[in-house]
């Protein structure tokens, strides 16, 4: 997943809007913090990354844990139209936590406290060097249905519910992103044939028990 951050950049650099140097913002949607995770590794290996944003969907633990240091697993557990993020518990992660304090015996507390209380909270140390690099925001399944519709009326393109998280959460911090001065990548990390009723119904379209009649319209 690392490539895909490289990859991106090079794009943007070949079309001429950016240059090499500059930095560039990009918009994630996670759950296990997995995807996200590879674009600080591409940072820490010297891509001009800016701003990671976390996008989450109704299950927003990671965009809570970013806005305050706590990570607090004990809450509602939603099934949304974008699955892949409906995780409660980041595995993924612990190995942030670890680059970002370097002290094995405090991030082992720390996953001592989640797994017997359901909760722990980062230093305040931790957390301002975890605001350097990462924003966070979230987006529920009418939110990202309204995303979905909306792109395909006005770009002709069809995203998928995960996407259309990420993109609601770009638009939600537009203002915060655009004063960095950088461009923003928004992840498209699925396809929208794979979830063909929930796309179908945020076009405004029937759906119905046949998934492949579904990905067919």
């Amino acid at each position: 997943q690392v490539v895909y951050y490289f990859r991106s950049y090079a794009d943007l650099v070949k079309g001429v809007r950016i240059r090499v140097g500059d930095k560039v913002n990009y918009v994630v949607p996670t759950g296990n913090f997995g995807d996200i995770l590879a674009g600080y590794f591409a940072k820490c290996m010297g891509l001009p990354v800016g701003r990671l944003v976390c996008a989450s969907n109704a299950n927003d633990v990671l965009t809570e844990f970013i806005s305050t240091g706590r990570y607090d697993r004990r809450r509602p557990f939603y099934k949304t139209t974008s699955p892949s993020m409906d995780i409660l518990v980041s595995s993924n992660l612990e190995r942030l936590l670890f680059l970002l304090s370097r002290d094995p015996a405090y991030v082992a507390e720390l996953m001592r406290q989640l797994r017997e209380d359901g909760v722990y909270q980062l230093s305040d140390r931790l957390l301002a060097q975890l605001k350097q690099d990462f924003s966070c925001g979230c987006c529920d399944d009418k939110g990202a249905a309204d995303v979905i519709g909306r792109l395909w009326r006005e770009q002709h393109y069809l995203c998928d519910p995960h996407t259309a998280v990420a993109w609601s959460v770009a638009e939600q911090l537009s203002e915060e992103l655009h004063d960095t001065g950088a461009p923003t990548v928004v992840l498209s990390t699925a396809s929208p044939y794979k979830f063909p009723a929930a796309v179908l119904s945020a076009l405004g379209r029937e759906t119905g028990e046949n998934e492949f009649f579904m990905m067919n319209e």
